[in-house]
């Protein structure tokens, strides 16, 4: 049978075989799946996460009773007029005129409603020289910046002739507006240029078009089938933009990364001598298997995020898991026939210039990861203590870590004149950019008791110091609903704000509202909604956490029948995550080197980041410490001694790993070089994370720690025999060595 005769087991070489056989059959079906998914996706259309549906607690609560009353709240809008230096006063007849003006410009425009005169509001500042014209845009709050562009104008032509006035616009549709026009793009560049960029770093890792065109075409096929299926899944579990990026940015990684893994196996392969059936056998019985074991870690890692209890980040976690789990099966299917019809054609339009790089025996050995290896396994225990030492050093800042749901100025920086619009706002009325809202439900807004109850509650928001005013009520009777907006003092400083809030919450309501039987009043907004998530992440945090971790433990337990390796693997995964951690604090918090990646140092991180990156970056690991890990256990059952194994399972799987790793941390970039700093520091935790990975941590790390551990890698209980075993795919070659043997001769059981 071919060069060597393999008799293989196990789900990833059967699924290989039967692809390799019937190839046609193998790649209509894919085809038929990804046409079917989306077309049931298209007809059945994505349903996404409702705004009540986003929080529990009073942010679900408030945002329940708004949905069920049929109120769509307005997008709301304020004309920020201010004197320059310190003449006008907001008595003064040249502001009134200014005042005047606005409320005509703004009516004049014919699209909005319900404009109101800083003297009727007393929306005037403390010192006298700020005042707010306030109204609502006309129509849905979703498209409000759509039709916002007018009223932007007439603002801006009577700031043209009150000269000596500051006269701006602040509001949800003028928001919306400037960072659509600012920042609209950035997602959508990201997106597009991570293509080509993953395509290029094939094109140079295998020199050849259509090589490095499968695993780009077959990620692709698995996002476009994921994206149908997310539309049929999100009538049982909403979807949300959100989760649809989440998914596009890992599913190229590990479409990519998977593809890659088998198709740099099978060319070794070849390569060496072997034909390419028994090449295709191999590569199904090894990088094969190494994929359905990490498919299925980083889709139990991703499963993480269902304990949450957080919308947002279920759809997240539902939608990364899928297409992980299609993109790992179309990698041990429809790529192992592809491989099969294309034969040697698979080293089609190669790049001259690179060349073709021969590989002695078909091993694709690193000289410069040879060269680390060889001090590497001199000298373990150095190896160990200064590269452990430096990620615990880069891990450190992570024990000060601050999480809150970034401001404005914070997400966006001053460079936009609306920025700073929100900074003088805030300056001028604190909080009044952001207020808190008190959803308040009666049997009978009306009822004197109620009336009675809402006026103390305005006035003791004032005096128990929460707010300085103007306390806003507006009332909607036919609902028997009251909207009570409460400026926070502390304004964007969201520790501040949050105790004005505690104050409102604790001390406020239970004196007022609270007195009145058959009254709900959840408070929510901005900064309610921020605690509301930090708290219920906080209490999602131990849960997933131990979810992850379990569960991560046992399928490694499992795949590799070793307790040593199943330890190992979740330690130092634990260590690529905490040094990503300190990157981010460090760069991001601390504000150390971020102008080197373009960024600013907030003093903070964004609330929902770390349990995001801990429940991608473990399960992505596992990707090269499963790969190379395999690769090494597969190099011991052919007889070469522990650390043998180990230098042959690190050096000949650098070329596959740092290919992957340079794809990936590519991609990441990407996402680092947008506008947001929230998106920067998704993208640089995320990049910084999977290079320390690939390099420190597989490169040093995993192999002395190995070394060190010699045979004891190898170890399983006599109580643990039990365990059904999930290494049937790893087979030794054919041709290789006899298998390894103990000291009384009997078959080495790895």
């Amino acid at each position: 049978m071919g060069n060597g005769d393999i008799r293989v087991r196990g789900l990833a070489a059967r699924a290989g075989g039967w692809s390799a056989r019937h190839r046609w059959a193998a790649v209509g079906i894919w085809v038929l799946f990804v046409a079917l998914a989306m077309g049931l996706g298209s007809a059945a259309g994505r349903v996404d996460v409702k705004d009540s549906d986003q929080l529990k607690g009073e942010t679900h609560t408030a945002a329940r009773i708004v949905e069920d009353a049929g109120i769509d709240e307005p997008a709301g809008e304020s004309v920020l007029l201010q004197a320059k230096g310190g003449g006008l006063k907001a008595t003064d007849p040249e502001f009134r005129d200014a005042v005047d003006a606005v409320v005509r410009a703004v009516e004049g425009t014919g699209r909005v409603t319900e404009v109101t005169s800083p003297y009727d509001t007393k929306t005037i500042s403390k010192d006298g020289r700020s005042a707010l014209v306030q109204f609502d845009m006309r129509g849905e709050s979703d498209t409000a910046g759509e039709r916002i562009e007018p009223v932007l104008e007439a603002v801006e032509g009577v700031q043209q002739e009150h000269r000596s006035l500051r006269i701006e616009e602040i509001g949800g549709a003028s928001m919306m507006k400037t960072f659509d026009d600012a920042f609209g793009d950035d997602f959508k560049k990201a997106e597009y240029s991570a293509v080509p960029v993953a395509l290029g770093i094939l094109l140079i890792a295998f020199g050849a078009l259509v090589a490095a065109l499968l695993p780009v075409l077959l990620a692709i096929t698995a996002i476009m089938a994921t994206m149908g299926l997310m539309g049929v899944v999100s009538h049982v579990m909403p979807m949300s933009d959100t989760a649809n990026s989440v998914m596009l940015l890992v599913g190229l990684a590990v479409g990519v990364d998977y593809c890659l893994f088998y198709l740099r196996r099978e060319r070794e392969e070849r390569e060496a001598g072997r034909d390419a059936q028994t090449a295709l056998r191999i590569a199904a019985a090894t990088s094969g298997r190494a994929i359905v074991v990490s498919g299925v870690t980083v889709c139990v890692a991703m499963a993480g995020m269902l304990f949450t209890g957080l919308a947002e980040f279920e759809a997240m976690g539902l939608a990364s898991l899928m297409v992980v789990a299609v993109a790992m099966v179309g990698s041990v299917t429809v790529l192992p026939a592809l491989l099969s019809l294309l034969g040697e054609r698979v080293e089609k339009g190669r790049l001259p210039f690179l060349g073709r790089r021969r590989r002695s025996g078909g091993r694709q050995d690193s000289r410069f990861w040879t060269a680390v290896l060889r001090r590497v396994l001199a000298k373990p225990v150095v190896a160990v203590v200064v590269a452990a030492g430096a990620l615990l050093a880069i891990s450190a800042p992570a024990l000060g870590m601050k999480t809150q749901q970034l401001t404005l100025d914070q997400e966006f920086g001053d460079s936009l004149p609306i920025v700073q619009t929100y900074n003088r706002l805030n300056d001028a009325f604190p909080g009044g950019s952001e207020p808190a809202e008190v959803i308040v439900k009666a049997r009978d807004i009306n009822a004197p008791e109620v009336k009675s109850a809402l006026a103390d509650f305005r006035d003791q928001a004032i005096s128990s110091g929460a707010s300085r005013g103007p306390v806003e009520i507006k009332l909607h009777d036919a609902q028997n609903v009251a909207f009570v907006y409460v400026p926070l003092v502390g304004g964007s400083d969201q520790d501040k704000a949050g105790a004005s809030l505690d104050t409102l919450r604790d001390e406020v309501r239970p004196a007022t509202l609270g007195k009145v039987d058959g009254v709900e009043a959840p408070i929510t907004g901005q900064v309610a909604g921020s605690k509301d998530f930090n708290d219920q992440l906080a209490g999602a945090v131990v849960p997933v956490f131990a979810f992850v971790v379990v569960f991560a433990f046992v399928l490694m337990l499992l795949s590799f029948r070793s307790l040593t390796i199943a330890i190992t693997s979740i330690v130092l995964n634990l260590l690529s995550v905490g040094a990503a951690y300190g990157i981010l604090v460090a760069v991001f918090q601390h504000g150390w080197g971020a102008s080197l990646v373009g960024a600013e140092g907030v003093g903070a991180i964004i609330t929902w980041l770390p349990l995001f990156l801990f429940v991608i970056l473990f399960g992505l690991s596992m990707d090269y410490h499963v790969f190379v890990v395999s690769r090494i256990r597969e190099a011991r059952l052919r007889g070469l001694a522990t650390k043998d194994a180990i230098r042959h399972g690190v050096v000949t799987t650098a070329g596959v790993v740092t290919s992957a790793a340079v794809i990936m941390v590519a991609v990441f970039a990407i996402f680092g070089t947008l506008s947001m700093q929230s998106m920067k520091q998704m993208g640089v935790g995320l990049a910084a994370a999977v290079l320390i990975d690939a390099t420190i941590i597989r490169g040093v790390l995993l192999p002395a720690v190995m070394a060190l551990l010699g045979e004891r890698n190898w170890y399983l209980p006599k109580w643990l025999h039990r365990l059904p075993d999930l290494t049937h795919d790893e087979t030794p070659q054919a041709v290789a060595a006899p298998a390894a043997r103990d000291d009384e001769g009997e078959p080495l059981k790895v």
